[in-house]
């Protein structure tokens, strides 16, 4: 695992070669000055022993100030580069990740979650920046300190040297002991991170039917519930870090004490000078901030080694749907011919089949009901012409063209489909029928409202097509989002129309004027799946469905006069107005 990390690390580091380079050397630049500055107070204090001199100490102060200062700006060119291949890294691998949520099945993303994929998406990402920023540095940093200042210390005196540095062994043994803790207790916040943005997204989202069943005080314990689990994965983590950090902090102190006692014996006995005690010093305390630094490095890199899992999680996950290596694009504009053959889909979780064998042939241009139960197949099969379920090969064609060969976007430019529920953005009116094409011109939008039957209740709104729909349209009736969303499908202009109990909402008067403004051209294929029989008898066709299968099929005169289920539907339909007109 650490191993596919580190693989995992060079590869998002990989395109800015040349920055952290350019970076390192700025950085072992940082570090050869900060060996240099302790040996040039060394040799300025061993001279003035010998001899001070006014003149002197005026010029070396003035060459360790040039110094300094040259260090300082390196040091802040080296942290502006490395932390900039951090945010690239960050932005870039947002964009790659919001491209890759883009390509997933839309059932993989309402079981995951989208306020886990939220805060993966964010929180995550900014904890893989502080990863290949911060941490890169710090590492780099405490890397080189070590392996400059420690030889240059064994220069000066060999016994300090090994006593100062005793203790930091120490330090590095509790720096693991608390690691893998650390790491626990952050994934657990992480986690408690999740929940709570999974619940504030859905609460929000429905906000209407918590209001209706006054689950209020439900929901508000639920949010309690998982704020404290928040609350203690945090309280436990920053009781670690603030356990260890003040250690290390404390235990790495001892080794200065160490060597003022130590050291004082030494000067005393002529085995160092005074300079050379002074730069030990300055050298020691050069260790001990990054040594103590350690175990805030190691938290902020067991961190995004926690992100970066999580975020490696969803880009493992592949669609199960997706353009297969012999997919051909659509060539030829589409006529609308749509033909199946022996048609069979069985969802993972159930035994049973939602298709069961069915076939049929719709001819280009033809308006074609398709009826049934609920649950017999209908939105399945409008799932299988839009491909957001799998199907096998040479089971559904398009034009002669099998569905699975075919190009994803050039198969869905040319399928409409309009599911009952559809999903409006919260915009505008004019910015949701245009969705499907944002360069559409005004008249193409309002001729597609006009179609959708929509254009009246666009005329009575003050801001008319600027209207603000709210989230998931909440401001419209639920005739208004179906037909926004039919205006949506027509203004693309595909020769295919799937509409899948699109007009439910909409009474069979309105519903009969719509689809016969959609016919006007005459050149689109048509299916519609509905429970609204009065509009299914307006259709060229009607096909009848029960448990995943076709078991009647043709004009709605001779279905009536049948004894099958269509007749069984019909009559049930003019009970059920019989009793709403009485």
């Amino acid at each position: 695992m650490k191993n596919l990390k580190i693989k995992i690390i060079k590869k998002y580091l990989r395109p800015y070669k040349r920055e952290l380079f350019i970076g390192s050397i700025a950085l072992l630049l940082v570090n050869i000055l900060s060996v240099i500055i302790p040996l040039e107070v060394k040799s300025i204090i061993d001279q003035l022993q010998e001899n001070f001199s006014t003149k002197f100490i005026i010029s070396k102060s003035l060459w360790l100030i040039l110094l300094a200062t040259i260090m300082g700006l390196i040091r802040l060119f080296s942290r502006q580069i490395v932390f900039g291949i951090g945010r690239k890294v960050e932005v870039n691998l947002r964009q790659k990740l919001f491209d890759h949520l883009l390509i997933q099945d839309p059932d993989w993303i309402q079981k995951k979650g989208s306020g886990d994929i939220i805060s993966r998406a964010t929180s995550d990402v900014e904890n893989v920046r502080r990863l290949l920023g911060f941490t890169v540095l710090s590492l780099c940093n405490i890397v080189l300190a070590y392996s400059l200042t420690i030889p240059s210390m064994f220069l000066i005196n060999k016994t300090l040297t090994v006593t100062s540095l005793m203790i930091f062994p120490l330090i590095l043994g509790i720096v693991g002991l608390f690691g893998g803790r650390m790491v626990n207790q952050r994934k657990l916040q992480q986690e408690a991170l999740s929940k709570l943005s999974d619940l504030i997204q859905e609460d929000l989202s429905g906000i209407s039917a918590i209001k209706i069943y006054a689950q209020e005080n439900s929901e508000k314990k639920q949010f309690s519930k998982f704020n404290k689990i928040y609350r203690d994965a945090a309280i436990k983590l920053a009781r670690t870090a603030s356990t260890l950090f003040p250690l290390l902090q404390g235990i790495s102190s001892i080794s200065l004490l160490l060597l003022l006692a130590l050291g004082t014996t030494q000067l005393e006995n002529g085995f160092i000078t005074i300079g050379g005690l002074v730069a030990l010093i300055l050298y020691v305390e050069r260790l001990v901030f990054p040594t103590a630094l350690l175990g805030f490095t190691i938290n902020t890199f067991q961190l995004g080694q926690v992100s970066l899992d999580r975020i490696e999680e969803i880009f493992n996950s592949q669609p199960s749907i997706f353009n297969s290596p012999d997919s051909k694009p659509l060539n030829e504009p589409v006529r609308g011919k749509i033909k199946a053959k022996n048609l069979i889909v069985k969802y993972n979780d159930s035994n049973s089949k939602a298709l069961d064998g069915i076939s049929f042939t719709i001819n280009p241009g033809e308006l074609v009901a398709i009826v049934g139960p609920v649950g017999c197949g209908k939105t399945t099969l409008a799932k299988c012409l839009g491909r957001t379920i799998e199907i096998s090969n040479d089971q559904l064609f398009l034009d002669n063209n099998d569905i699975k060969k075919v190009n994803l976007e050039d198969l869905r430019k040319n399928i409409a489909i309009v599911p009952q529920e559809a999903f409006l953005f919260t915009s505008t009116i004019s910015d949701n029928i245009k969705f499907g094409n944002p360069e559409a011109k005004n008249n193409i939008i309002k001729s597609s409202a006009k179609r959708a039957g929509l254009i009246e209740d666009i005329y009575n709104f003050p801001k008319g097509f600027q209207t603000i729909v709210g989230e998931r349209g909440i401001t419209l009736s639920g005739g208004q989002r179906q037909r926004t969303a039919l205006g949506r499908a027509l203004l693309i202009d595909s020769p295919v129309i799937v509409l899948d109990d699109a007009l439910a909402s909409v009474d069979n008067k309105t519903a009969s004027i719509i689809i016969n403004e959609i016919r006007k051209n005459n050149d689109k294929t048509i299916l519609m799946i509905s429970h609204q029989l009065s509009v299914a008898a307006t259709c060229d066709r009607v096909i009848v469905m029960d448990e995943g299968k076709i078991v009647q099929e043709g004009l709605h005169k001779d279905l009536i006069e049948s004894n099958g289920l269509y007749k069984k539907l019909w009559e049930r339909e003019l009970a059920v107005k019989n009793i709403e007109n009485n």
